[in-house]
């Protein structure tokens, strides 16, 4: 097929591009190499020289009706990674991210209902931000959806979710597809915005559509550059500048680490798929890794004398965990994560340990969120 990527020439779209590629598929990329991702000079990166000789590159805005009209019609299949990321720096500039966001989704499915076009398949990434804090076990009430914690239980060190209806502490459970979505950042809302859009119009067109919910994606390729998103980064930038780790709230809120391996597998089938009309999947590992044995983990791959502090520090809109429930597209799609964290981590450090060292922003973005009241 011939397949559009929007933002394919980020962390993901790049990995996807080369699978697809080696596929035999035709790939062209549309990106506005934003240099908060990219540097001031994407020409000169990894992420750009992996590519250029492979695929079509168009520097390009996904607001630009007349550029995206033109994509789209020399194309067959469309995978919608343009996005604005990072659910900290979402919280105090509302406007762009729901005008890249929102706005953009919205023209591009705009031009396919009211123009001319050869598409016959849509991945639209998701984000597991969407869940908010996602599905946990009550003792008493089973299975419940925890509102965003309060902050004054934030501010007292009482980090623990509880249940909304009888304020027990929940334990997690793994979220799955049908779960209640509750988003607790202007990103998580707008990529459940992205994600429904796609679907509804996919229908409406009939144009086979699937949305993948990704969970926390890291491995080579990940922008070192960008403080706002992404804490193997963050973290690895900062160990590499000579800078101790600062871990928010206890160190025990976790995520689902998916190797970007695996997501490039699990978006590959979905592009490849012929049976599945409309559909929505998590993509994850499936394991909760904490953020504190992410910080000893990287500080032992890297043989850092750094240390880590456990700060008690929280950011407003940050979640407490997540683990995504696989059942769903490892039954129906046939996915299955290759990577363990601990196998995913090696690849990750080596990769970093060949690239240069990049300035650490990470004090400039914390200062900013203390500036917005959003850094406690």
């Amino acid at each position: 097929m011939q397949i559009l990527i929007t933002g394919g020439a980020g962390f993901i779209g790049t990995s996807l591009s080369l699978e697809l590629v080696k596929k035999g598929h035709q790939v062209t990329i549309l990106d506005n190499f934003s240099p908060q991702i990219h540097g001031n000079n994407h020409k000169n990166t990894f992420l750009y020289k992996r590519i250029e000789n492979l695929v079509t590159i168009v520097e390009g805005d996904i607001r630009n009706k007349d550029l995206l009209n033109k994509l789209i019609k020399s194309n067959e299949a469309i995978v919608h990674l343009a996005a604005e990321t990072g659910t900290g720096q979402s919280m105090y500039q509302i406007h762009k991210y729901t005008d890249v966001n929102i706005n953009g989704s919205a023209l591009l499915l705009d031009i396919l209902a009211n123009d001319n076009h050869h598409i016959k398949k849509l991945v639209i990434a998701s984000s597991r931000a969407i869940y908010g804090e996602g599905a946990y076990i009550c003792s008493e009430h089973g299975r419940v959806y925890p509102e965003p914690r309060k902050e004054e239980d934030l501010v007292m060190g009482n980090f623990a979710n509880r249940c909304p209806t009888c304020n027990k502490i929940v334990d997690l459970s793994a979220t799955k597809e049908n779960d209640k979505v509750n988003a607790s950042s202007i990103y998580g809302l707008t990529k459940y915005n992205q994600e429904q859009m796609f679907i509804i119009m996919g229908k409406a067109l009939n144009i086979p559509t699937i949305a993948l919910r990704y969970q926390n994606v890291y491995g080579p390729g990940q922008s070192l550059k960008n403080p706002y998103t992404g804490i193997l980064s963050i973290f690895s930038t900062r160990i590499k500048n000579g800078n101790d780790i600062n871990i928010f709230e206890d160190g025990k809120e976790s995520r689902d680490f998916v190797y970007i391996d695996d997501v490039v597998q699990a978006t590959s089938l979905a592009i490849e798929n012929t049976t599945i009309i409309n559909d929505i999947f998590n993509v994850g590992s499936g394991v909760a890794t904490t953020v504190e044995e992410v910080a000893k983990t990287l500080l032992e791959n890297y043989n850092s004398n750094n240390k880590y502090t456990i700060s008690g520090a929280y950011r407003i809109g940050d979640i407490r965990h997540n683990v995504a429930d696989l059942s769903k597209i490892r039954s129906v799609l046939g996915y299955s994560p290759k990577y363990s964290f601990k196998e995913g981590i090696n690849k990750f450090v080596s990769w970093v340990n060949a690239q240069e060292i990049q300035q650490d922003n990470y004090d400039k973005s914390i200062e900013e969120m203390k500036n917005k009241g959003l850094y406690k």
